[in-house]
């Protein structure tokens, strides 16, 4: 079974778009194991019943924004070693700055392709 097969992977984002572009994005990928959450705090709970291997979080949430539910993630020890791949339309130094120092290990700016998200994947899980 290849990597693509048993990959499991939360998407998080409150719009429910943006939820839809990348499930389809990573089913083109081949993908399918896919959970969703529509904020942090649904995908903490969820996180911690059923682990996954990658998380892709938008940035831009009401209540818990991205790189809140990375800290979370970190700092609970079942989950501190999940990938974490932040999506985000603010792609300033800033927050990418503060990402790394919590953790993160990549980032996408959007919007962005279907051969962007698999690369920014590889880089975190290694080849598809």
């Amino acid at each position: 079974m290849s990597l693509r097969e048993q990959l499991r992977v939360m998407v998080v984002d409150d719009m429910s778009t943006s939820r839809g572009l990348i499930t389809q994005a990573l089913d083109s990928i081949g993908i399918r194991n896919v959970a969703t959450a529509a904020d942090g705090k649904a995908a903490l709970q969820s996180l911690l019943r059923s682990p996954v291997h990658l998380v892709v979080s938008d940035y831009n949430m009401p209540e818990m924004d991205g790189l809140h539910l990375l800290h979370y993630l970190r700092k609970t020890p079942q989950t501190a070693k999940v990938g974490f791949l932040l999506v985000t339309g603010r792609a300033e130094p800033a927050i990418i700055d503060k990402g790394r120092q919590l953790g993160m290990n990549n980032y996408l700016k959007k919007p962005f392709q279907t051969a962007e998200l698999k690369s920014a994947i590889e880089a975190i899980v290694g080849r598809l």
